[in-house]
Parts: structure tokens; C-alpha cells; sequence
């Protein structure tokens, strides 16, 4: 390993002595009074970019090496700077003064209708360079999420992710206001492929891991928004790697009124998964085609740039995993009392997806007072899974004493037994969604929206699967389902939110409620919010934040889909009362810009429907209902702990437990408590030479709980083990005296560079005596991984 490494560095700096050098400068954009401005515009002539600033009011531009660089600095109130920076400024402040002409005027924005000139309270804005740079297993935009507070995985293979003690279900997430959907059946990370999210494609994240407004819709645990990017000139990116690789390419006409963007990825990850404990042949390929275009539709004859716009987004994923499993030997147990269990396979998994997507957001600004959106998705899923596999395992103690002539050897055998898994399914899913969306900006300090949309889900699934073990000289049957099903039922929805600041801006209360109608069951769900901010006039500005809202998710397919493959109509909507207190504090360290955000919360939980999670898969108890809650604390420091980079560090404590009505049971935890849950993302430079840079990606979360199948009263009861990983990237970024390549770098990354043995499951299996025992199984192993980037001019 340090050898590698050390060849790495000499590679690259030898490369780099023939490279023309390029410049990154960094800086942040506030006030007179310095409150950072967030989302202020950062364009430079000099080097052709433009940016904008985050949430603590930071940005930073790569170019070419030159003396200085010539900046232009817009934010809607105040007036335009046009200044020169000289490149040998680490990190500079630019000031903005307030225009006072313009202080009783309030505006939408061109892009979609909204307000600009508020932020939302509870939400975390993710700087997009820290996507594209995060060292991870898949390269897949969710692990990002991972390292926010309240957020929690456990499993570096799936994009899959939990909020505040939900699960991966409750998740909203929406690409240009454009709900997006997860595949349904997919049982494991492994298996998931890519996320529907390009990391290429996204200008700009915001996610709320609780208090989010009512125009965003009905799930009970966060909501994720993401803005692809609407190309003014020409711009692209490549990257290719042992485990993929990924390119998109944007452009507009001469007339800047058609601006398209596409992205194609490709991701073959049997590099990684042969570190996995299963031995045998995997053949893994996922890849995804999107696009984004946008038409200006305004008259020529108008002034007013984008008064109408159309956005037009197309997705084609396709997923195929043929895997043939051949061998396992996973060691478990104690110091004192050391197990192996050895399985041998027979058999073939083949697991093919196909989902098709298209959408559009047609936006027109009818006055400076007045926008509205047109939002309509269409969603085409075919998801088929073939398998059949038998294991036969031996289940025996190992001699851990290194004197004796057995050492390290099975001396005594506790069990032999097979496990056969069979299934024939197939899903075909469609989703059909409209939307109208409403802005209206009563005067400078006061604005309402509102909307009504209609969503038409029609899903058939055929299921023919079943499993059993022959385990303790019995055969015990774990499942078995035929059945075709068929789902058909709209949902109608309805949101009005009124938002009022006071005229210093020191007051802020936002109110809204949602309406949700269920055809299923004929239910009319109302779910009001309010949220309510004080900004003090500290000299270090600090803002306090008290929301409260009702969150009722009315069930999908998976909800309403019980273990015998029947589908339970009688279901209702689970709900969640979020109470959150938070603070967010803007400071300086050592010169630069820093945040602090804190955030106390309980969730009161009922109606709700218990699950249990295997892998990825979660199974619902359809017909019991449980009340419970979920209360903790989330804790992030974000800021410039070295100049032009964003770092973070975030920590969070929760407790969630439920209690199953009926059961005499009391409260006991849910699948999802994680009690700690720690995540660092940090970026480094070297001394003296910025384009040789360090990022590091870490998490580390206490153990889930489990037990062991069947036995109700032992539900979650014992501690599993506790998630750690570590995945860190060494790159250089050198010029290659190209006119068309911008920039170019190499990245060696270390995946798992603890070597840490994670547990993502268990499968339990009896000796003969009847003893049960939980055999865990684990995640990938340490590996290297290379990438290769090139970005165009």
C-alpha cells in the first residue's frame, strides 16, 4: 500500500513539472455589515466561469495561472461590483453595498418562478464541488447525504439512505421540482445500481431533513431538491475509472434560447464486489442516459429574458446483474468461542431493470408580483428477477489455540443444513403526475403559493417465489408467494403557504397547509405547518429557527404489499408531527467564513406499520399498527477550515422506538436506531502547490438492532455491530496544453482504507441441538481505486 502510494505522488509530480499550473482562488461575498449572501453570482471574463456562492456565502473558481483576474459580483438588492483580484490572494471578502432604489422591490426568479431573496429555514446547502469530489465506493451522488446529520446508511453499496430514524421509503427527492422515484424490488445495495441523480448535471442541492414546507409533497422523514444546470455556453467533463465511467456535455445556441445538457454513466462494479465475502462469478453493469433541455420560449420582441421557460427531462436507467455465487467461509463469535461457517452455492441470480422517465416544468413570469408552473412526469418502470439458488453450509468450532496441531482447523461440527431461494417475478410500474404551481408576491415583506396536483399510479406484479431451510434435521419453509397483482389509484393534492418578514428582516413566519386525497381508501388527508425564525442583531449573526408540521405518507406498493403477496386495502397513512428547534450561527475562523447549525427535534410517529429490513429490503406488517416517536440531536460545522475548500464535520444522537398496538409488548426499537451517527467530509491542499489535493470521506454509526425471524417478543432486541469507513482520494490537477481540455487530474483512492469488516445483515440458521445462530454478512473490503478527470473548455 505505501508503495503505491509513494509511486503515485512521484508519478504525478513529475507529470506535473511539464503541466502548465492552474489557479484556484477562493473567497465569499457579504454584506457591509458581513452576513453572508447566498446564492450571490460570481463571474469572471478572465477564465470564462461562473459560480455562485453556498450557504455560508463562499465560492471558488479554477483556471488557468494568469497575475490577476478580472470578477463581476451580482446579488438581486445590491449593486453590481466589478473588481480585479490578484491570484496571489489566498482568500479574500467582497463587500456589497445595498441599492437603495431597489429596497421596495421584490422579484421572482427567471429560472423558476420562486422567491430570491429569502433562504428556508432547516434546510443544508451542499456545495456541488464536494459532490463531484467525494472518494466513495460507487461515485454515487446519496453518499454525500450520508455524512449530514440525522442521515445514516450503513451500507456504502446502495444509495439507499435514512433520515431521523425513518427509512428509505419516506425520502422525497425531486430534480428540477420533478418528483423521482427508487426501483421497487431491488433486495440489496448491490443490486440497486445507480441513483437516479447525476452528480455531473446538479448546480445547486438543498435538503431538509425535517420541517420542509407544504408545497413539497407527502413523505414522512426529508425531502432532497436538486437543480441540474442550464448551460450558457459550452462545458463538459469526463471520468473513467476501475469502476466506471461518466461524461456529460452542455451547450446553448448563439441566441442563448435553447440551453440542453446530457450525461451518460456507465458503472461495472465486479472490481468491488469481488472483496466480498461470497466468492464467484458477478457480471454487474448499470447505465443511465439523461437529459435536460431548455427553450426560452419569451418573445423575441420582450426584453425580459425566460418570462417563459420549458425544462424538458428525459432518463433511461438500465440495470443488469448476473451474479453465480460458488463459496463463503465467514468467521464469527468470540475470543473465547470461535465459529466458522462454510457454504457452498449452486445456482444463478439474473436481475434485470429498465425505467424510463420524462418530465417537464413549463414556468412563465406573468409580472414582477406573479409566476406559475406547469409540472407534469411520466414514469415507465419494468423490473424482472430470476433466481434460483441453494447453499449448503457447515456450521463448526474452530481451534483458536495456536499451540495445538489443529489451530485455526473445524474441530467440532454444530450443524450441517442448505438454504434453496426460488423466484419468477416481474413489476411493471407507470406513474402519471400534474402539477400547478403559484407565486404571488403581495408586496416587499409578504408572498402566498399555492397549488393542486393529481398523480395516477398503476402497478402489476406478478410474484412466484419461495424459500426454505433444511437445517436441525427439519425442513422450515421462510416464505412462499404466487400471486398477480394489480394496483390502480390516484391521489389529488392541494397546498397553500403564506410567508411574512418583517421589513429588517429580523422576523420571519411561514404558514402553510396540504391536502392529499387517497382513492384507495377514500381518505382526505390535512397536514398543516408553521415555522417561525428570529435573526438576532448579534455582531456574529445567528438566527433561531421553531417549526411544527404534520408529515402523512399515504402507502405505496410496498405498504400495502403484506407477506403472503396480498395487497391489504384496509391500510391507512402514517404520520409524523416534526417539533424542531434550531440555530445557525455565522462566524469567522482564522479569516474565513464558518457556520454552526444545531438542531433539536421529536417526532411524534403514529398510525404507523412495522417493518423489518433485511439488506435493503423492507418488509411490512400490514396488519398491525404501532405508534412511536424518534428524538435527537444534529449537530454540523461547515466552513473553510483550509482557504477555498468546504469541509464539515456533523454528529447526531437519536432515539426512535415504537410500540405495536395490541401486543402487550410495550415500546421496544425500531430497525432503524442508530443511537450515534458521526460523518466528516474534509478537503486539503498541499503547501504551495494547490492542485495536489486531499479529500477524505468518513462515517462511523453505532449498531442497528436485530433479532432473530419469527419471534416477535425478541423483535430488535439485541445490538448489532457499528458501521465504520473511511475512503480517502490523493489528486493532482495538471493542464495538458489543449484547447479544448480545460483542466484534467488524477486521483488514486483508498476505499475502506481502515480495512474495516462491516456487518450488513444476518441469516440465521440451528445446530441440532435447536440453538440459534445469527451469521453476519459483510460489506466490501479494502481496495484501490484510479480515476482519471478531464473538463472541456
Amino acid at each position: 500500500m505505501l508503495r503505491s502510494i509513494v509511486f503515485f505522488v512521484l508519478a504525478i509530480t513529475t507529470l506535473s513539472v511539464a503541466a502548465q499550473r492552474s489557479v484556484k482562488i477562493a473567497g465569499s461575498v457579504v454584506d457591509m455589515s458581513d452576513n453572508p449572501l447566498i446564492g450571490a453570482t460570481i463571474q469572471s471574463y478572465t477564465i470564462q466561469k461562473v459560480t455562485t456562492t453556498n450557504k455560508i456565502g463562499a465560492f471558488q473558481l479554477k483556471g488557468i495561472l494568469s497575475d490577476s483576474i478580472e470578477l463581476q459580483v451580482r446579488y438581486l438588492g445590491f449593486i453590481t461590483m466589478d473588481t480585479t483580484i490578484a491570484v496571489n490572494e489566498a482568500s479574500f471578502k467582497l463587500r456589497l453595498k445595498e441599492d437603495v432604489s431597489r429596497l421596495d422591490e421584490i422579484s421572482v426568479t427567471e429560472s423558476s418562478g420562486q422567491l430570491n431573496i429569502k433562504e428556508s429555514p432547516n434546510m443544508t446547502a451542499i456545495a456541488v464541488e464536494s459532490i463531484r469530489s467525494m472518494p466513495s465506493a460507487n461515485a454515487d451522488f446519496n453518499q454525500i447525504l450520508k455524512t449530514l446529520p440525522g442521515v445514516s446508511s450503513g451500507n456504502e453499496l446502495s444509495s439507499g439512505y435514512q433520515v431521523r430514524g425513518g427509512n428509505f421509503d419516506e425520502n422525497l427527492v425531486y430534480v428540477n421540482d420533478i418528483p423521482i422515484y427508487r426501483p421497487f424490488l431491488a433486495n440489496t445495495g448491490r443490486q440497486e445500481g445507480l441513483s437516479f441523480v447525476n452528480p455531473l448535471l446538479v448546480s445547486d442541492v438543498s435538503f431538509y431533513a425535517g420541517g420542509w414546507e407544504a408545497k413539497y409533497g407527502d413523505k414522512m422523514s426529508s425531502s432532497l431538491n436538486i437543480k441540474y444546470t442550464e448551460p450558457d455556453e459550452k462545458e463538459g467533463m469526463a471520468h473513467f475509472s476501475l469502476l466506471g465511467a461518466e461524461a456529460y456535455f452542455g451547450n446553448s445556441s448563439k441566441s442563448k434560447r435553447i440551453k440542453y445538457l446530457i450525461g451518460a454513466r456507465h458503472r461495472d462494479t465486479r472490481y468491488l464486489l469481488n472483496s466480498l465475502e461470497v466468492e464467484g462469478a458477478y457480471f454487474p453493469k448499470f447505465t443511465d442516459v439523461q437529459s435536460l433541455i431548455t427553450f426560452d420560449l419569451t418573445s423575441k420582441d420582450n426584453p425580459q429574458r425566460n418570462k417563459t421557460k420549458l425544462n424538458w427531462l428525459n432518463a433511461y436507467s438500465r440495470n443488469r446483474y448476473l451474479t453465480t455465487p460458488e463459496s463463503q467461509v465467514t468467521e464469527f463469535g468470540s475470543v473465547v468461542r470461535n465459529l466458522r461457517i462454510q457454504t457452498a452455492f449452486e445456482g444463478r441470480e439474473l436481475l434485470n431493470y429498465d425505467t424510463y422517465q420524462t418530465g417537464f416544468n413549463l414556468s412563465h413570469i406573468f409580472s414582477q408580483r406573479f409566476a406559475s408552473q406547469m409540472i407534469g412526469t411520466f414514469i415507465r418502470t419494468v423490473e424482472e428477477e430470476n433466481f434460483e439458488v441453494e447453499g449448503a453450509y457447515r456450521l463448526c468450532d474452530v481451534d483458536n489455540n495456536p499451540s495445538s496441531g489443529s489451530f485455526d482447523e473445524c474441530i467440532i461440527t454444530r450443524g450441517v443444513g442448505s438454504q434453496y431461494d426460488f423466484g419468477r417475478n416481474q413489476l411493471n410500474a407507470s406513474i402519471l403526475s400534474l402539477e400547478n404551481r403559484n407565486t404571488w408576491l403581495i408586496d416587499d415583506r409578504q408572498s402566498i403559493e399555492w397549488g393542486i396536483g393529481f398523480q395516477q399510479t398503476i402497478i402489476n406484479d406478478s410474484i412466484s417465489e419461495y424459500s426454505f431451510q433444511d437445517s436441525a434435521d427439519f425442513v422450515t419453509f421462510n416464505e412462499v408467494v404466487f400471486n398477480d397483482l394489480a394496483l390502480d389509484y390516484f391521489n389529488m393534492t392541494g397546498y397553500g403557504q403564506y410567508t411574512r418578514y418583517s421589513r429588517d428582516s429580523t422576523h420571519r413566519v411561514h404558514g402553510g397547509v396540504r391536502l392529499n386525497y387517497w382513492s384507495q381508501n377514500r381518505t382526505l388527508l390535512v397536514s398543516p405547518r408553521l415555522s417561525y425564525t428570529f435573526r438576532t442583531s448579534w455582531s456574529k449573526r445567528t438566527d433561531f429557527t421553531l417549526s411544527w408540521g404534520v408529515y402523512q405518507q399515504p402507502p405505496f406498493y410496498r405498504e400495502l404489499r403484506n407477506f403472503d403477496g396480498q395487497i391489504d386495502a384496509s391500510v391507512d397513512a402514517q404520520r409524523s408531527t416534526h417539533l424542531i428547534m434550531g440555530m445557525n450561527r455565522y462566524f469567522e475562523m482564522w479569516s474565513r467564513p464558518f457556520v454552526l447549525t444545531s438542531q433539536i427535534y421529536y417526532k411524534w410517529l403514529d398510525g404507523l406499520i412495522p417493518y423489518d429490513i433485511d439488506n435493503m429490503r423492507l418488509r411490512y406488517y400490514t396488519d398491525q399498527e404501532a405508534i412511536g416517536y424518534a428524538t435527537g440531536v444534529d449537530v454540523r460545522l461547515n466552513g473553510e477550515f483550509i482557504p477555498g475548500t468546504q469541509s464539515w464535520f456533523s454528529a447526531s444522537i437519536l432515539s426512535t422506538k415504537e410500540n405495536i398496538l395490541n401486543d402487550g409488548l410495550g415500546y421496544f426499537r425500531r430497525p432503524t436506531d442508530q443511537r450515534l451517527q458521526l460523518g466528516v467530509y474534509f478537503e486539503d491542499h498541499m503547501p504551495g502547490d494547490p492542485s495536489l489535493s486531499v479529500f477524505l470521506n468518513m462515517q462511523f454509526g453505532s449498531g442497528f438492532p436485530f433479532g432473530p425471524p419469527e419471534q416477535p417478543s425478541l423483535r430488535n432486541r439485541f445490538q448489532g455491530d457499528e458501521y465504520y469507513r473511511a475512503d480517502i482520494g490523493l489528486s493532482k490537477s495538471f493542464s495538458l496544453n489543449s484547447s479544448w481540455i480545460k483542466d484534467s487530474w488524477i486521483r488514486l483512492e483508498v476505499l475502506n482504507v481502515l480495512g474495516a469488516d462491516n456487518t450488513l445483515s444476518y441469516t440465521w440458521i440451528q445446530d441440532v441441538s435447536g440453538t440459534s445462530f445469527a451469521i453476519p454478512n459483510s460489506l466490501s473490503a479494502r481496495l484501490l481505486n484510479i480515476k482519471l478527470g478531464f473538463e472541456i473548455n
